[in-house]
C-alpha cells in the first residue's frame, strides 16, 4: 500500500503538484488519468522516488520515504518494478538478456537461479519461444510483455506502468491490460498505471485518480466514474465517443 499525504512539488516558479492526498491499495489496479500538463508524470516520478516533494509525505507500507536512510531507500527501489512508455528494452540484448538484467545488477543469484527466474516470468507473460530474439525481431505487444516480465523479475511489491498501451492496437492493448491486472492480483502487488487510455479505465480501473492542474479533481472506481456529476471529470472522460455511449447506456438503464 502506498499512502500520499498533501504533497507539493514545484520547479522554479511553476507549482506542479498542489497538495495531493490519496492512497493506492495492494492487489488492485490503480490508474492515474488527466490531461497533458495535469501533473501525472511528475506525480508518478515522486512515487518512484525520482523527485522529492517540498511538502507532504509518501509512505510505502507505513515507511515514510524521506525518513529512510540511503541504504533503506536503495532497498525500497529494488522492490519497485517499472514498465516504461516505450518499453525501454536494450536493443543490443536478447529478450532473455533484458529480463535477466535487473537480476545481474541487483542480486547475487547464481546463473542457474537467474535462468530459472527468467524462464518463469517469460512463461508467465506467455513468451516461451522468444528468449533468443532481439527487440527489433518481435512485435510491439511482445515488447510490452518483455517489459512486464523484466519489471516483475525481482518479485516487486510495487509495480509502476507509464502509458503501457502507448502505440498498441486496441486488441493488443486489452491483452496487456488483462495481463497487468492478472499479475497484480496473483502476486498481490500495489500497481499504479499512468494512462490516457479510456478503455483501460473502463476495463481495469479498480481505483482511478483524476488530476487536473496539479490537484486531485476526483477519485473513485470505474463503476463510479459513470455516475459522477463532477463536470471536470465528465468533460475529460466523455470526450471519448465510447464513453459517451457507455454513459448513455447507464442513464437509460437507470431510468
Amino acid at each position: 500500500m502506498i499512502e500520499v499525504n498533501d504533497i507539493h512539488k514545484s520547479f522554479d516558479d511553476s507549482h506542479i503538484l498542489k497538495g495531493i492526498t490519496t492512497s493506492f491499495q495492494k492487489g488492485k489496479t490503480n490508474l492515474i488519468i488527466g490531461q497533458s500538463g495535469s501533473g501525472k508524470t511528475v506525480f508518478l516520478k515522486c512515487l518512484l522516488g525520482l523527485f522529492t516533494p517540498e511538502e507532504g509525505t509518501i509512505s510505502y507500507d507505513g515507511k515514510i520515504y524521506t525518513e529512510l536512510s540511503d541504504e533503506q531507500k536503495r532497498d525500497l527501489r529494488q522492490e519497485m518494478g517499472m514498465v516504461f512508455q516505450g518499453s525501454a528494452l536494450f536493443d543490443s540484448m536478447t529478450v532473455e538478456g533484458n529480463v535477466k538484467f535487473p537480476l545481474e545488477m541487483f542480486t547475487k543469484q547464481s546463473k542457474s537461479e537467474m535462468q530459472d527466474r527468467a524462464d518463469f516470468v517469460l512463461k508467465r507473460v506467455n513468451l516461451v519461444d522468444a528468449h533468443h530474439k532481439f527487440p527489433s525481431e518481435i512485435s510491439g505487444g511482445m515488447q510490452k510483455r518483455v517489459a512486464i516480465a523484466r519489471a516483475i523479475v525481482m518479485n516487486p511489491k510495487y509495480l509502476f506502468c507509464d502509458e503501457p498501451n502507448s502505440g498498441l492496437d486496441p486488441k493488443t492493448a486489452i491483452v496487456i491490460d488483462n495481463l497487468i491486472k492478472e499479475i497484480t492480483e496473483e502476486y498481490d502487488i500495489t500497481t499504479i498505471i499512468n494512462t490516457h487510455d479510456m478503455n483501460s479505465v473502463m476495463e481495469i480501473g479498480e481505483k482511478i485518480l483524476f488530476l487536473k492542474d496539479g490537484l486531485k479533481a476526483w477519485e473513485g472506481t470505474n463503476k463510479e466514474i459513470f455516475k459522477t456529476d463532477n463536470e471536470t471529470v465528465t468533460d475529460f472522460v466523455y470526450s471519448s465517443d465510447l464513453f459517451k455511449k457507455v454513459r448513455q447506456m447507464y442513464i437509460e438503464e437507470r431510468n
